[in-house]
């Protein structure tokens, strides 16, 4: 049980400035949140896998395959800049 004391120490802890009706609905609402996690510790959950996420997620990147590339003239064709068959980018340092 979650008194309003404990409230206003996190609330001195935080530097938040508490009304007294907030304090009182915030030990009211945290010691609903610990009842609720109070209950979901009684479960049974020796049979339960440990999982990293809910979902069978794989790995999404594509396999990577040596195929054709573009070639230079139609990848630069849009380039801004370019010099002897490269992009020409502003020096940076």
């Amino acid at each position: 049980m979650l008194t309003k004391a404990q409230v206003e120490h996190v609330a001195l802890l935080a530097r938040l400035e508490l009304t007294e009706e907030e304090k009182e609905m915030y030990a009211s609402q945290l010691n609903d949140i610990l009842n609720h996690v109070e209950a979901l510790n009684k479960l049974d959950t020796t049979d339960i896998p440990p999982t990293a996420h809910v979902l069978p997620l794989r790995n999404v990147m594509r396999e990577d395959k040596v195929c054709e590339h573009l070639p230079n003239e139609e990848a630069l064709a849009n380039a801004p800049a370019r010099e002897d068959g490269y992009f020409k980018v502003p020096k940076i340092v």
